[in-house]
């Protein structure tokens, strides 16, 4: 991921309380003298300093690769929108020559892995996702005694994830003048796409 000066996070703070707050993204999993690595969309649990949590079922292409090399890398990415060339055109350029360009936040945490295939580590994994993902639900907790939790466990496996480098993009004209950037973002509020609100409070913020 090419990461521009102007693009980088400000801070491990940056990056951290993004990712608090987007939890599905892409396992990617090399292996050894493959052609093509696995991904893996799900959801995790972020620890909101250097460790990630997931479930996986047993199924799943991706244990060989792991086997081979217990490295991955997690990707996430959103808060993106699509800047039309004329939005992004310098003030006084020729918006006919203009360039069009996207903005987004991107965080790919390089991580070792563990598996966890011990059924109370993998219930403690399930509970830790459970209290993230639907803390007020009432749902039983797992393994409770004599419940169906106990029969399901042997169907999945447990991640650890542990993150050893961090790459952190936030692509939101960062190398352009404040005027340009308040401009974009009145336009970015006026199209109020799905993801124009969250593009524009970080290219608001950024400036």
């Amino acid at each position: 991921m090419l990461i521009h000066p102007w693009d980088s996070a400000q801070d491990d703070a940056e990056w951290k309380s993004w990712l608090a707050a987007h939890d599905f993204g892409q396992l990617i999993a090399g292996g050894t003298g493959r052609d093509l690595p696995v991904v893996v969309p799900t959801h995790f649990v972020f620890d909101g300093d250097r460790a990630v949590w997931l479930h996986l079922a047993r199924p799943n292409p991706i244990w060989p690769l792991l086997d081979e090399h217990p490295r991955a890398l997690l990707a996430v990415t959103s808060d993106y929108a699509y800047v039309p060339a004329e939005w992004n055109t310098p003030p006084g350029d020729d918006i006919a020559n203009g360039v069009p360009t996207s903005y987004y936040a991107s965080v790919q945490l390089e991580c070792d892995v563990r598996v966890i295939d011990d059924p109370d580590e993998k219930a403690a994994v399930l509970n830790r996702q459970l209290g993230h993902f639907e803390p007020a639900s009432g749902r039983t907790p797992v393994p409770a005694p004599d419940s169906a939790d106990r029969r399901l466990l042997p169907g999945i496996r447990g991640l650890e994830l542990t993150v050893t480098a961090v790459r952190a993009k936030f692509k939101y004209g960062g190398n352009k003048e404040p005027e340009h950037r308040a401009e974009i973002g009145e336009r970015l509020a006026k199209r109020a796409g799905p993801l124009d609100e969250p593009a524009r409070e970080h290219l608001l913020r950024r400036g």
